[in-house]
């Protein structure tokens, strides 16, 4: 295990947001079920806990029951190195959630992510304070984050170094 592992808590669906992820993410993989014992705070052979891997980064997802929900306070970014991975990425993990702006979605568990094309860490910081604040204006009025659609001069398809590979 990682020094730093994140621990997400369900209420009675850890397994299935473990399957969930593990089917999105392409390096990804499963990893170990617990289940409760008897004399446990749920039925013996109930998942207790299930660990994962997505993109090389452990978690585990625990059923602690219906006293914590989750929040965009806290988010997984995803850094995405294609406008392909964003299209892909945002419409499986939004499917049953929610898609929010700025390249944000929740997903059926409640779990926020920030779908980002890498480009996206480069263009608002850049040495032209127009240039970044166009970036910026055009990102703000997205939801999926989709460089190449936007009426930007700064971030369309006619300037090849800062749109994303299909």
């Amino acid at each position: 295990m990682k020094k730093i592992t994140p621990f997400l808590w369900f209420d009675g669906k850890a397994e299935e947001a473990m399957n969930f992820y593990v089917s999105i993410f392409k390096n990804s993989k499963a990893g170990k079920v617990t289940r409760f014992g008897e004399g446990g705070p749920a039925p013996k052979g109930t998942v207790m806990s299930a660990s994962f891997e997505l993109e090389g980064q452990e978690f585990t997802a625990l059923n602690g029951g219906p006293h914590y929900k989750f929040t965009p306070a806290v988010s997984f970014f995803v850094n995405c190195q294609t406008q392909a991975e964003v299209d892909e990425l945002w419409e499986k993990l939004s499917a049953g959630g929610q898609k929010l702006r700025c390249g944000w979605v929740t997903d059926k568990f409640g779990v926020t992510w920030q779908i980002i094309p890498s480009i996206l860490g480069e263009l608002p910081h850049d040495k032209d304070p127009v240039k970044s604040k166009h970036v910026m204006q055009a990102m703000l009025q997205m939801e999926k984050i989709a460089p190449e659609r936007r009426p930007c001069p700064e971030i369309s398809p006619r300037r090849s170094t800062s749109t994303l590979p299909r």
